[in-house]
Formats: structure tokens, sequence, C-alpha cells
């Protein structure tokens, strides 16, 4: 008797599949810019391809961003436009903004151990920083440690002459007083 009426309420009760094409859409991607987005990378495609000229492609981009800039504003005010209407659906795309990444891997400091607190982290990141501003050179050099298994492969390391190369700008460019 049991095994009747479960099969009797598939056929009666309605079931309805989720669609995965619109679950990872932003709500400003319609059909068009969707279209647009997918034009970029082809124009991409075929740019590294030496299919399509740069100037080519670079507008194809731009148009590309032009739009999905439009759009991002359009609902962003009808959002703001209808805030004291539609409270929920304001308030649902605010808290999807908010949405960050806040967590940093594990650090080496320079005792060679993995440093996993935050206000550890913070510290490791702090003392190579100011060595690396000030022109002290100490011993060590910052190590990432980021969700792979380095107990067999070397880590990649950021050494303090790299940090100085990178952030060599012009005499003129410096904010002065800081």
């Amino acid at each position: 008797m049991k095994g009747l009426g479960i099969r009797g309420g598939d056929r009666e009760i309605p079931t309805k599949r989720k669609s995965s094409k619109n679950t990872k859409r932003p709500p400003w991607m319609n059909k068009e810019l969707l279209g647009k987005v997918k034009q970029k990378k082809e124009a991409y495609r075929g740019w590294k391809q030496g299919q399509v000229a740069w100037g080519e492609y670079r507008e194809t981009v731009r148009a590309a961003r032009e739009q999905v800039r439009k759009a991002k504003a359009l609902i962003e005010i009808s959002l703001a436009r209808d805030v004291k209407d539609n409270k929920k659906r304001f308030y649902r795309y605010v808290s999807n903004k908010r949405r960050t990444r806040e967590n940093v891997g594990p650090l080496q400091n320079e005792t060679g151990d993995l440093v996993t607190q935050d206000m550890e982290k913070a510290e490791v990141l702090n003392d190579f920083f100011a060595s690396v501003c000030n022109g002290k050179c100490l011993s060590h050099t910052a190590q990432v440690a980021e969700g792979r298994d380095w107990e067999n492969a070397e880590p990649p390391t950021v050494g303090e002459d790299q940090v100085r190369e990178i952030s060599k700008e012009p005499e003129g460019a410096r904010v002065h007083g800081t």
C-alpha cells in the first residue's frame, strides 16, 4: 500500500527543476549583454590567433565594457528608486555586493614557522613591508602558503628586491609629507 501512495504522488505532484542558467548571472546581465560578452571573448580568441586586429579587439572590449557599466548603473538606479516599494530586492543586492574574501593563507615568519592566526599574519606582513619600505635588509622573505601541500613543493617567495622593483615610481609622483 505504501508503494502505491509514493508512486501515485510522483505522477500527481509536479516537480520543477531549477535551471542553472540564471543562478550564476548577475542581475544586470541580460541576453544582449551576454551576446556582447561572448563577442568580446571571441574577439580575444581571434586576436590571440592573429585573425583579428588589435584595434578591432580593443573596440569590441570598449563597447562591451560601456554597455555593462550602463546596465549596472540602470539596475542600481531602479533599485534606489524602488527601495520603498521593494526593500527585499534592494537589500539582497546590497548584501551580495558586501561579500568579500577576507582570508589570507598561512604565512611563514622569519623563524620558518607557519603562522595561521590573523594577528600573527598581520605582524609578519607588517614586519616584512616595513623592512622593505625602510630599506633595512632582514634575512627573511615572506612566504605564502595557499591551500597547497607545501611539504613536498617549494613555496613561492617574494623577496625585498622584487617589492622594491615593483614599487619604484618617479620622484614627481610621490606625495611629500607622508
